[in-house]
């Protein structure tokens, strides 16, 4: 059913928490998309938007026009797309300015609030199963878990000036991260070496960088978007299962304490102040669960069958 355009500002505040979630290293944007209702809507919008896209650029090249591009575009969900990428690239360009400071002065408190946050968030994908997990599910969540947390714990380092064909690579990758919760993309940009840069561009709006980025991102997405969309509607339990392991691996990289390498350290300094903090991101993320199950509650068969949307 196509999203409504009067719940367009509740989607630019959907948008908005995607989008400040994926310039923090360690949380993913899909995650925020998981819990605040959208991610199967969107990554359905996605995948029919690039169905479209071909279908426009095939008939456009055979000399057939562009009538069933036009209509297959017509049939996009934008009520729901546009808010959202609205929302995400506010920000994207707001949390660049706003949230790096924070980081860099109290990563303790920053990391225990994200973390509270993602574990809280961890429910939501075993939520949406449509069965109770299964042996198989809980060996998914056991290896992603676990390839999740290896990942996480590989040492970062920067590249000053890192050049542009390795930009466009990363983002392809980084655009992926996006789309799965649990996995960050801003983290996967830390351990190559370019975050800190790409924050510098869209600070600086080296509109060279970000276009090469942006190109990149584009081209992963699509080789990427088709399969996810075919595993969560043919192979959810398991999906959602994956899911939930990668999300528990990444509260790895969300430890507050830990050395520029990522080694992990014991609890020093302020350490009610962080789990108090913890505490509170959890809290908010249970707040979002119900107040979403309560705009979109799910009934009978329509839970079973809508769950990963509607959660």
């Amino acid at each position: 059913m196509p999203t409504p355009w009067k719940q367009a500002p509740l989607n630019v505040v959907r948008g908005g928490l995607i989008g400040a979630a994926e310039t923090v290293p360690g949380v993913s944007g899909g995650t925020l998309a998981l819990v605040t209702g959208v991610y199967t809507n969107l990554i359905d919008a996605a995948g029919e938007l690039l169905s479209a896209l071909r279908l426009l650029v095939g008939d456009l090249v055979k000399g057939k026009g562009i009538a069933r591009g036009r209509t297959a575009l017509r049939g996009i969900d934008w009520a729901l797309v546009l808010p959202v990428l609205a929302g995400m690239a506010v920000a994207l360009v707001l949390a660049a300015k706003l949230l790096a400071p924070v980081l860099e002065d109290h990563p303790e408190h920053a990391l225990g609030a994200f973390g509270g946050m993602i574990l809280a968030s961890v429910i939501v994908p075993l939520r949406a199963m449509g069965a109770a997990p299964r042996g198989l599910d809980y060996l998914l969540i056991l290896l992603a878990a676990v390839a999740c947390a290896v990942l996480t714990g590989l040492p970062g380092g920067e590249i000053a000036d890192p050049p542009l064909w390795l930009v466009g690579i990363v983002a392809a990758f980084a655009i992926n991260a996006l789309v799965l919760p649990g996995v960050s993309g801003s983290f996967l940009m830390l351990t190559v070496g370019i975050y800190a840069p790409t924050i510098a561009a869209v600070n600086d709006r080296n509109l060279a960088y970000l276009g090469v980025f942006a190109l990149g991102a584009l081209i992963g997405l699509g080789l990427f978007v088709k399969g996810l969309q075919w595993l969560l509607h043919h192979r959810k339990q398991a999906t959602l299962a994956v899911m939930t392991g990668l999300m528990i691996g990444s509260l790895r990289a969300l430890w507050p304490w830990q050395d520029d390498d990522r080694t992990l350290l014991a609890p020093y300094g302020d350490v009610g102040g962080v789990i108090a903090l913890a505490v509170t991101g959890a809290v908010l993320v249970i707040a979002l669960v119900v107040t979403e199950a309560r705009i979109h509650p799910r009934k009978g068969a329509d839970r079973r069958d809508d769950a990963t949307a509607s959660v």
